[in-house]
């Protein structure tokens, strides 16, 4: 400790006359200190006022250098000597010496910066102001294909410290980026993938650019995904696998990098560990179970990456994670309905997989998870059974098999995801499906359930959802069974709140179901459109300027329809229907303009 002080006033008191050996002899005692108490002897060098002093001692002159930049490296390695640093000027004259030829003060220049950049901002801005990163990253550039141990010890610490330097920063990151340092680091992972040191800085750096949209434009250029996956398949420690993920995770929601990630062969690698770790109880195998295949599921997201690992049904990858779906693992459960869900985005695969019998598999997950089940598989095997009913020659065959009654054996669910996807599936089934929409439209406890969630109004998708479907039942059935239940159920107000919604699609689907009501039950609904002021909304979307075309001339439909009842035309009567309609007749389209001379003379006869 008293060698310490001495060194410290020694150093103090330097001035240009001192002999280089006493100022040697002063920081091998610094250095020699930190290596026994880095905390405590940074904290007395703080004190001691001898920051300010090491700046005039960073010259590219002086043989002490390489010293002066490791200690400051070994006192930056503690949070609070990083801005201690900045504020004693230390930045500008470290930055300097990136430019000097000795390998050296390059490399303890190097840790000194990257030290001083880990989270702290002030830092940062210090290094960015000084112009340090693009004199790093022509330095990586420039030492890129060179293999010897010391070249490689100076590129791990540059990663490093543009690792530390780019951090969560979006405006660094960019920076970064603009310079150019992606492919650099591409050609760099290639060059020294037996460097596990240098792998592992060029793999955190990636994962930190990663995030960034730009750069997965940059990366999409060059061969990462050949590179990644060359690296990934050596591995054989679960973290450096884990560090591999990291990067093709962010990397994978690009579609470009999917389908070049899929031409690598990244999928037999992910299948191979699903294949190894299913049946462990490990945790670190669960982990990577975990992540290899939700991996999976990412790079089918990509039409063109999901199109070739279909190929045509036939596919190796598409028949294995088929057989995902009856595991007993939750997690491959959970990605096997997911993927058969994101298959299912074209006509010819939803066709395809259900005349080759995907429907029972996945109703036979769903009946594992009706009590007490896995959420996301539930919404997951939902999903699927969603997007497989879209292609019209699929409604009849779903239907047959039972997916009707399947999917309603979740209407208890309180899980609004699973509500959604219920809501979504009945929907789409329907479509066009009068015998169905009939069967569900007459079932009480579906009708009563729809009109409860009508009113969830902390959740916008299962509210619009419940509305579209009680109006789908309607439109497709046609029936008045069907309308009877609605209406006893309370359902007529929520369609007549539909009709004002912001979406047009949900408006037009409104006021067709009410028309259909006022055409076949209109006594029935009378009591309930009069309470619901549909006379008064429909007024309201006829004077809108903003309103629609279809939706004007459905509005239309609906007040010729209403007039059949003497309470809801004597409110018509009341509101000046005439004039508004009237102004309609020379509307741009022609439909609107023919509906509304139509309606004006129904107008006129009725008053």
């Amino acid at each position: 400790a008293d060698n310490l002080s001495d060194a410290l006033k020694k150093l103090k008191i330097t001035t240009t006359d001192s002999t280089a050996d006493s100022l040697e002899g002063c920081l091998d005692c610094l250095l020699q200190a930190l290596a026994q108490n880095n905390m405590e002897t940074s904290e007395k060098i703080q004190k001691s006022g001898v920051l300010q002093v090491f700046a005039s001692l960073l010259t590219p002159q002086s043989s002490c250098t390489a010293k002066v930049a490791n200690i400051i490296a070994e006192v930056a390695r503690n949070e609070f000597m990083r801005n201690p640093c900045v504020d004693a000027g230390l930045i500008p004259p470290l930055v300097q010496l990136l430019n000097c030829k000795d390998q050296e003060v390059l490399l303890q220049t190097g840790r000194a910066l990257g030290n001083i950049c880990y989270d702290s901002h002030e830092g940062r801005n210090a290094v960015d102001r000084a112009g340090g990163a693009h004199i790093v990253v022509d330095h990586i550039r420039s030492l890129c294909s060179k293999t010897d141990p010391a070249s490689e010890k100076l590129l791990t610490v540059f990663c490093g410290m543009l690792m530390n330097y780019s951090n969560e920063n979006d405006t660094l990151q960019s920076q970064l980026i603009n310079m150019g340092v992606i492919p650099t680091l591409v050609k760099l992972l290639g060059i020294h993938c037996q460097n596990a040191a240098l792998t592992e800085m060029c793999l955190v750096a990636f994962g930190n650019l990663a995030e960034l949209e730009s750069s997965k434009e940059q990366f999409a250029y060059t061969n990462i995904a050949e590179e990644l996956v060359k690296l990934f398949k050596k591995q054989i420690e679960h973290d450096k696998k884990e560090m591999i993920f990291e990067v093709l995770a962010p990397l994978a929601e690009n579609d470009v990098i999917k389908l070049q990630l899929v031409e690598a062969g990244l999928v037999e690698c992910l299948l191979e560990i699903v294949q190894k770790t299913v049946d462990s109880d490990k945790e670190e195998d669960i982990a990577e179970l975990k992540t290899a295949s939700d991996l999976m599921v990412l790079l089918l997201l990509g039409d063109e990456s999901m199109q070739k690992l279909f190929e045509g049904g036939k596919g190796s990858v598409f028949q294995r994670v088929l057989s995902w779906i009856p595991s007993n693992s939750h997690q491959l459960q959970l990605a096997g309905a997911l993927a058969i869900a994101n298959f299912a985005r074209n006509d010819g695969n939803c066709i395809h997989m259900v005349d080759n019998g995907i429907v029972q598999k996945l109703m036979d997950l769903l009946d594992r998870h009706v009590e007490d089940g896995n959420v996301t598989v539930q919404h997951a095997a939902l999903s699927a059974l969603r997007n497989l009913a879209i292609p019209v020659v699929n409604k009849a065959k779903m239907l047959s098999a039972g997916v009707a009654e399947a999917v309603l054996k979740f209407l208890r669910s309180e899980m609004p995801p699973v509500q959604f996807k219920l809501l979504g599936t009945l929907r789409m089934l329907i479509d066009a499906q009068a015998e169905a929409a009939e069967q569900l439209g007459k079932n009480v406890k579906l009708v009563e359930r729809l009109v409860e969630w009508c009113e969830a109004k902390d959740h916008a998708g299962v509210m619009g959802e419940s509305n579209r479907l009680l109006s789908a039942l309607i439109r497709h059935s046609k029936s008045k069974d069907v309308i009877r239940t609605i209406v006893q159920s309370g359902g007529i107000k929520h369609l007549v709140t539909m009709a004002t919604s912001e979406h047009v699609i949900m408006q037009n689907e409104a006021l067709v179901a009410l028309a259909l009501i006022a055409a076949l039950e209109l006594v029935t609904a009378e009591k309930d459109l009069e309470n619901a002021q549909l006379v008064q909304i429909l007024h309201r979307l006829l004077s809108d300027d903003r309103s629609a075309p279809e939706i004007k001339y459905n509005s239309m439909v609906l007040v010729c329809a209403l007039i059949g009842s003497e309470p809801l035309q004597k409110e018509v009567q009341s509101m000046a229907f005439l004039e508004v309609v009237s102004k309609l007749r020379s509307h741009e389209n022609k439909t609107v303009a023919q509906q509304a001379s139509l309606t004006e003379q129904r107008l006129a006869v009725e008053s």
